[in-house]
């Protein structure tokens, strides 16, 4: 009888271990089965960046101003334009050192130069500014000209254009003239060709001295020496808008002293002539 008990005892026993076997094998199988998440959701996160990063594009688009044509400051700015006075001097010879000149100023004496040298491949472009007494006396031979209701040619009967041609031209509230010629007799024509080879002959004279003032100083004495000559010649637009350049180079010991000296005595000599008139 206790042999029955305990032989029951050991068989309750073994099925109890079993079954908790097959239990703990069963939960095991049942976790390796389930799916664990993955990432694939991801690519679809990032999916939508595209729409964020486009959207300055499209906000962009609503601060274009309108393409129509009742712009009223285009409008405004248009007609200012035309209505701003330009007046446009024009020289060529291809043989000359200096084979194109362009002046273009407006009635205050402001505008540009562009000129053209043998020894520079592209043309020289500089801002000018002249002095209020330079603007009137260039709007006044204008004036004497009566440019823009006349019809003169200004043409010499004879061709000088070895000499090098000219060319007048005259914007000034919607009309525009222009006369082409290489020798003229006309006395208002010469003088306001002879005014503006000064204000060339300034201009141009600046930008080569301060080509060699960088990188070829010894030039400026010859460069002193042309001033002086053009000076001489009255064939400077205005004297006395060098003086506080030629007071720099008195200073500049980049430059020989011979050019400073020389600097220094256009100065003197220009402040003992303004007295005199004083």
């Amino acid at each position: 009888m206790e042999n029955i008990r305990i032989t029951f005892f050991f068989t309750i026993l073994i099925s109890a271990l079993t079954m908790s076997v097959f239990a703990q094998t069963k939960k095991r199988d049942s976790v390796k089965k389930t799916p664990k998440p993955t990432a694939t959701a991801q690519p679809d996160e990032k999916e939508v960046q595209p729409d964020v990063i486009s959207e300055p594009k499209i906000s962009g688009k609503k601060n274009e101003r309108p393409t129509g044509g009742n712009d009223k400051s285009s409008i405004t700015a248009k007609s200012s334009a035309e209505n701003t006075p330009v007046y446009i001097y024009e020289f060529s010879q291809p043989n000359f050192t200096v084979s194109n000149i362009s002046i273009e100023l407006d009635e205050n004496g402001k505008g540009n130069i562009s000129f053209t040298k043998q020894s520079f491949s592209d043309s020289v472009s500089d801002p000018v500014n002249l002095s209020a007494e330079s603007a009137e006396k260039l709007k006044t031979l204008w004036q004497n000209l009566n440019f823009l209701d006349s019809t003169e040619n200004y043409q010499y009967e004879k061709d000088y254009s070895h000499l090098g041609n000219m060319k007048f031209t005259m914007k000034k509230g919607g009309r525009e003239r222009t006369a082409a010629f290489n020798w003229t007799d006309n006395k208002d024509a010469k003088a306001l060709a002879d005014e503006y080879r000064k204000i060339a002959n300034q201009y141009i004279w600046l930008f080569d001295f301060g080509v060699a003032r960088e990188n070829q100083p010894l030039e400026t004495p010859r460069l002193m020496d042309s001033l002086d000559s053009l000076i001489r010649r009255n064939e400077i637009n205005d004297v006395g808008q060098l003086i506080p350049y030629l007071k720099t180079l008195a200073d500049d010991e980049r430059i020989p002293l011979i050019s400073r000296n020389h600097a220094t005595r256009l100065v003197q000599q220009f402040e003992k002539q303004t007295a005199k008139k004083l």
